[in-house]
């Protein structure tokens, strides 16, 4: 009985994020209230609130569902043994595309994570769990000894994640004009990131 209710409450929880995403999207994040998503969702307003707590939390939630399904669905479709920085492209690759495929969704996505309101344990968990699938790439180019060994993972996510962060501005600015180009783009600056600049 117990499995059948859990999977109601799953339902339940992907209907309310369903929701929550066609309405940021239509309507603007701010513009939507928690009683419109409940409604839309087929669900009364109280019983969202036992599921979730604000908007930021179905949106972060949604966020690290379908990332981490998506890194799930790389991994499995990606050999250990391609290089590193290539590896690492197209594993920023996933990203850039799940965060650039909606306009508002993607800003959205950048302001919560790059600028919250506040720094809240949700982010916080959020962005761990990104480190977290980084630290496995690097821990692997280590083992390799295509890194050098004893990094500490946390800097070199912020670092790469910083290049990333350039390349959507870039993205969002206007100066490229196809993922391809961004891509390329990629690749150059991980490989001045590991190889250097100097001749």
């Amino acid at each position: 009985m117990s499995g059948v209710r859990e999977k109601k409450k799953q339902q339940t929880r992907r209907a309310i994020e369903a929701a929550a995403i066609k309405l940021f999207s239509r309507n603007g994040f701010e513009s939507t209230s928690m009683e419109e998503i409940a409604t839309a969702a087929g669900i009364g307003k109280s019983t969202i609130y036992g599921y979730f707590t604000a908007k930021d939390e179905i949106f972060l939630h949604y966020c690290d569902d379908r990332l981490i399904d998506a890194f799930t669905q790389f991994k499995d479709q990606h050999c250990d043994d391609i290089p590193f920085v290539e590896y690492l492209v197209a594993f920023f690759m996933i990203d850039f595309g799940f965060v650039t495929e909606n306009r508002e969704f993607g800003r959205l996505l950048l302001r919560e994570i790059l600028f919250p309101k506040e720094a809240s344990a949700r982010v916080r968990e959020h962005n761990q769990r990104y480190f977290d699938l980084l630290g496995g790439v690097f821990s692997t180019a280590e083992q390799r000894g295509e890194i050098a060994s004893r990094q500490d993972h946390f800097i070199l996510s912020g670092h790469f994640f910083s290049l990333y962060v350039g390349l959507l501005a870039g993205w969002y600015g206007g100066y490229f004009n196809s993922l391809e180009e961004v891509e390329q783009s990629m690749r150059i600056l991980f490989h001045q990131a590991c190889h250097g600049i100097v001749t």
